[in-house]
């Protein structure tokens, strides 16, 4: 059903909802799994423009999706991990395009009307600027294990 599935993640407690999700639909479907980053932080905003080096942040969200894409080759899934930087939303529609995905599959936090505009949506901008499927499961802020520090 799905070959290439798209997974943003945040590298917060909510992305433990979408990647178990995720793991387990791709085994059903034998899918391949793109994990990604959009570090969207002052630097990373600026590293093209600026000709900036990785931040301490966008470096610890590397080893963070390599390490979450080992975990999943190892349950004998095949995983790649791609670190953009910018806007979320767009980098997001734009990766599901350039790497041929057929679904993009991201957690969400469960916000509301005003907590949106406050907070803002990427599912939501997302979900109408790409033209892949959007698939959105709620997380939780606890995670498996609680909150990461």
């Amino acid at each position: 059903m799905y070959k290439k599935i798209l997974m943003p993640v945040e590298n917060s407690p909510y992305d433990d909802a979408i990647v178990d999700h995720v793991r387990e639909l791709a085994k059903v479907c034998n899918s391949s799994i793109v994990l990604i980053h959009v570090a969207d932080g002052w630097a990373a905003r600026n590293i093209s423009q600026l000709k900036l080096r990785e931040s301490e942040e966008m470096k610890t969200d590397r080893d963070y999706i390599e390490k979450l894409s080992g975990t999943l080759e190892a349950d004998g899934l095949d995983a790649e991990a791609l670190l953009a930087s910018g806007d979320p939303a767009s980098e997001i529609a734009e990766a599901a395009a350039r790497e041929g995905c057929d679904l993009i599959a991201m957690g969400t936090h469960g916000h509301k009307g005003i907590a949106d505009l406050v907070h803002g949506s990427v599912s939501n901008t997302v979900r109408h600027s790409s033209t892949v499927p959007v698939l959105l499961v709620r997380g939780s802020s606890r995670g498996r294990s609680g909150p990461r520090k």
